[in-house]
């Protein structure tokens, strides 16, 4: 990439990327990666990334906490770069960064680009809503992750010839996980010969584990009382504006239902054939996200690497999960709030059986692969055989 200076330069700003753990560090670490076949990627992220970038990138560190010192931090080095390397594009990971590659597109005379998610349109932060809302309807392109989101993104002001809808990719597995490896997972974190109910992410007010285990759960074990709950993730210490529930509140929940011995509690998991070998090993995944006023689901990729690996998935029919699964095909969707639905759902995957949805979840899942995400956002940002010509 370096090497060949006839490619077009991309400054990329971004505080979510590995080794921090989540959905939006998957997503630009792939932004980076899938730019960086056809352009020279820098990359601005938190401290700790430059170990796990992209082969193909290069990175440059700046302190993740505190908030203000990453945001002024962030932006210092964001113009300092801009003005060495002359990009012809700098792109935001989230609206968070927006202002910072705003400032640096204006210093170079570049086009400035934004990927925005549910919550950073909707945060109802005065501030926020003061000095980052106007800077997103400045920038150049906007790529929502979902149509859910592009409608919060033109709900603010964004002209909609600017915006762009691309959502976050997938990584289809080349096999399934063998028999062996499947029991040596349900032995490891004893779950037994139990059919399992997944659920995987962070333990967030807005991802509403303890309500489901409060509303559905106990209705679920009373009818199929060979059903574990198993929970990959833990309360994030590094989301902004997420209110958190944490694992001993949603075992609290549990217990007070009587059916405290039907939780397991995995924590974070981060190696892939683990996680593989969880979502082959479930029956249903549980994604029951609520709606909330300012804290939207901009989409819901675990919905989508869910069906990358045949599960299916009961949830809510609200922000951009409405755009990660498709009712009849990849699971079953019911309106938010209605936890009654949301058991009755997962009781009739369940009977379904073993495979029922394998075969129509992984072909939804094939259209978001993270080649053709790479390809469609190239093609937004006017990067490589897109068009040559980034800059105008």
């Amino acid at each position: 990439m370096g090497d060949n200076a006839s490619l077009p330069r991309i400054l990329h700003i971004t505080r979510n990327l590995p080794p921090l753990v989540g959905g939006m560090e998957r997503l630009n670490w792939h932004i980076a990666d899938e730019l960086s076949r056809q352009a020279q990627v820098q990359v601005i992220g938190p401290r700790g990334a430059a170990a796990l970038k992209p082969a193909n990138v290069e990175l440059s560190e700046v302190p993740l906490r505190p908030l203000p010192r990453f945001l002024l931090t962030s932006a210092w080095r964001a113009l300092r770069l801009a003005r060495r390397q002359h990009p012809q594009l700098v792109l935001a990971g989230s609206g968070l960064t927006a202002p910072a590659a705003w400032l640096a597109a204006r210093a170079c005379g570049a086009r400035a680009a934004v990927y925005v998610h549910g919550l950073d349109v909707a945060v109802r932060h005065p501030v926020y809503r003061m000095l980052w809302h106007p800077v997103l309807r400045r920038m150049d392109v906007v790529v929502a992750n979902s149509h859910p989101t592009k409608a919060l993104v033109r709900g603010i002001g964004v002209s909609p010839e600017k915006i762009r809808v691309v959502p976050p990719g997938v990584s289809l597995p080349e096999a399934p996980q063998s028999p062996e490896a499947l029991r040596a997972f349900r032995e490891r974190h004893g779950l037994g010969d139990a059919r399992l109910l997944l659920s995987i992410g962070r333990l967030t007010t807005r991802k509403g584990l303890r309500e489901f285990v409060r509303e559905s759960l106990p209705a679920i074990i009373s009818q199929a009382p060979d059903v574990l709950l198993v929970v990959i993730g833990d309360a994030p210490t590094d989301s902004l504006l997420a209110g958190v529930q944490s694992p001993e509140s949603i075992q609290a929940e549990a217990d007070a239902a009587g059916i405290g011995a039907h939780l397991r509690f995995l924590g974070v998991i981060t190696d892939p054939q683990q996680l593989a070998c969880a979502y082959e090993a479930a029956s249903v995944h549980v994604f029951p996200v609520r709606e909330i006023p300012g804290d939207p689901e901009g989409f819901g990729m675990v919905a989508i690497e869910a069906a990358a690996h045949g599960l299916p998935t009961v949830a809510f029919a609200t922000g951009g999960v409405v755009d990660a699964v498709e009712d009849g095909v990849t699971g079953r969707l019911v309106p938010p709030g209605d936890y009654d639905g949301l058991r009755d759902g997962a009781l009739a995957v369940l009977r379904d059986g073993e495979g029922a949805w394998r075969m129509r979840a992984q072909d939804f899942a094939r259209q978001f692969v993270w080649p053709r995400f790479g390809s469609a956002l190239r093609a937004c940002l006017r990067v490589g055989d897109a068009n040559r010509e980034v800059g105008r």
